[in-house]
């Protein structure tokens, strides 16, 4: 059995035990404060699934616990990831916070048969790490009163590639500034974005995403949108 399959299945096994564990209430007796689980568990079948499925794809990621930081925020089945792999090597991601394992997963192959061969394919070198602009925030779409992707862990924004040559492209400076080399590969990944994503913002879609790529959700989950 290959090396992560087994290690794979020796998460699922853990989990299998530790999931049984009920979920313990953090918040001081009075109700007040946020709730949060006594200890890093997927409380479903589903979620402990994707936990094996996310270790499958060698991704380095940390589980952490549910927890519901306020009204209408949620970190549940979340992870924290540090590297994902590519075709030969690993790609660091900086400054990302929870993301749920299911969106982490979806990260985690766009990743590398998106951005990780885009880059290979279009400016020569491997990527080497993701700048990330965050993922989990509560808070609500912007001039909305409609809570954000963010504020339950399923969103998380993209502000930088750097290639194991030195090369850093931004979304700010490249998307529309850059070498043409430069912009096809950001033009690229967006694309390969939308087709893993159910909602991709660009500098196409406002002002707002100028400098980011903001990606969302599992695509074939519902409604989709690419911009």
């Amino acid at each position: 059995m290959p090396a992560r399959h087994a290690a794979a299945a020796a998460l699922l096994a853990t989990l299998l035990l530790v999931g049984c564990a009920g979920r313990t209430d953090d918040a001081p007796a009075g109700g007040e404060g946020p709730l949060t689980t006594s200890v890093p568990v997927a409380q479903t079948p589903v979620g402990r699934q994707c936990l094996v499925g996310l270790t499958a794809t060698d991704a380095l990621f940390s589980m952490l616990p549910d927890r519901y930081p306020g009204p209408g925020c949620s970190n549940v089945n979340t992870v924290q990831v540090s590297s994902l792999a590519a075709d030969d090597g690993t790609v660091a991601v900086g400054n990302i916070g929870p993301l749920t394992c299911e969106v982490s997963t979806v990260f985690a192959g766009w990743i590398r048969y998106g951005a990780d061969r885009a880059a290979r394919s279009v400016l020569g070198s491997p990527l080497r790490s993701v700048e990330t602009m965050g993922s989990y925030s509560c808070r609500n779409v912007a001039g909305t009163n409609r809570r954000s992707a963010h504020s339950t862990a399923s969103a998380v924004d993209i502000g930088a590639f750097v290639l194991q040559d030195g090369r850093r492209i931004t979304v700010l400076a490249g998307w529309s500034g850059g070498t043409p080399a430069e912009q096809e590969f950001l033009r690229t990944v967006q694309r390969s974005a939308c087709r893993r994503f159910a909602t991709v913002l660009s500098p196409e879609y406002n002002a707002a995403h100028r400098d980011h790529l903001h990606l969302e959700g599992v695509a074939g989950s519902g409604s989709s949108f690419c911009r």
